[in-house]
């Protein structure tokens, strides 16, 4: 992949920054968009020992920010990540956002157009909402409260995706569009809110591990590596233009008993305790069909949960 270069948004967050070490072991050349509101400088440090690597603290809503980048010779590949990812940022951050989602979608593709470079939008499994179908198709439309605490988030996706295949469709641009269900792994923040970093951040410190409602929800967890194969994966299939694909793992666990193995890992002494509200819009279900990826991008993720728990459990010690 000598010469080829990418632009990544979000590049210091938990996926991009994996994603960006991925592309440059490939031999891409890699620029890093972040403006570390919610991404970690931490996580791309080492990635500076790379000479095809470049970060940039940009943030991608600013016009102007954005058109600096209008020099750069031979962008072939744009992943745009950017933004916050887990309900304590986007609820905290929820203009930011909207706007990321929206404004800086708009400038990132109007940069992929100037260089006629592949682009690829990370959306998100939020877009399904509170799903009155399960597992989750491409095809469904999803059950989303527009005016909610999550609104932010799911409706901001869902615009990116909208204005996304109107530039498909318009300027005949090569894009595809990727919902990310839940991943985990190194290089998550352990104050991200999200169940999985709850939960071990919990266990490792010996407090409770905090289960909201009965804890019969079901979360499906994809280990951060497979996730970004198949981000990889999407961009680099010349069939995946114009296309809508679930990415994730179909295996389907109850948050109880992910707190009961996350206990196990850890050896903590922790005990579980239900929180009787489940938060507003959270899912009861989640769960990708991921049939497309599989015959489109031959896609399946290959960590079992245990194998991937095990590595983020080492890292989060780490801390």
């Amino acid at each position: 992949m000598k010469n080829k270069a990418c632009i990544i948004t979000g590049g210091a967050g938990f996926i991009g920054s994996h994603l960006c070490r991925f592309l440059l072991e490939k031999g891409y050349r890699v620029i890093c968009l972040d403006n570390l509101l919610t991404g970690n400088i931490a996580n791309i440090h080492k990635l500076n020992n790379y000479s095809a690597f470049r970060f940039l603290k940009t943030d991608v809503i600013q016009k102007d920010q954005v058109n600096k980048l209008i020099g750069e010779k031979n962008i072939n590949y744009i992943y745009h990540l950017a933004s916050p990812a887990s309900p304590p940022q986007y609820r905290k951050l929820a203009i930011e956002t909207l706007l990321v989602n929206s404004i800086g979608t708009l400038n990132m593709l109007n940069l992929s157009r100037k260089f006629n470079s592949r682009f690829l939008l990370a959306s998100t499994s939020e877009v399904y909402g509170d799903p009155k179908e399960h597992p989750q198709k491409e095809s469904y439309h999803g059950n989303v409260n527009p005016v909610g605490l999550r609104a932010c988030y799911d409706e901001g996706k869902r615009f990116a995706e909208a204005l996304a295949m109107e530039y498909f469709r318009k300027f005949r641009m090569d894009i595809r569009i990727i919902r990310i269900f839940n991943t985990y792994g190194p290089n998550m923040l352990a104050t991200d809110g999200r169940v999985i970093s709850n939960f071990l951040t919990q266990a490792l410190s010996g407090k409770p591990l905090t289960i909201y409602g009965s804890g019969d929800q079901t979360r499906s967890f994809c280990y951060v590596s497979d996730m970004v194969e198949g981000l990889v994966s999407a961009m680099e299939n010349n069939n995946s233009n114009g296309q809508v694909i679930n990415l994730g793992n179909p295996d389907e666990i109850q948050v109880r008993k992910l707190a009961r193995l996350v206990l196990n890992l850890t050896k903590s002494k922790s005990k579980l305790v239900n929180v009787n509200k489940r938060l507003e819009d959270d899912p009861e279900k989640r769960k990708p069909d991921i049939s497309k990826a599989i015959s489109l991008l031959k896609w399946t993720p290959r960590i079992d949960l245990i194998i991937g728990l095990t590595n983020t459990v080492k890292f989060f010690r780490d801390l």
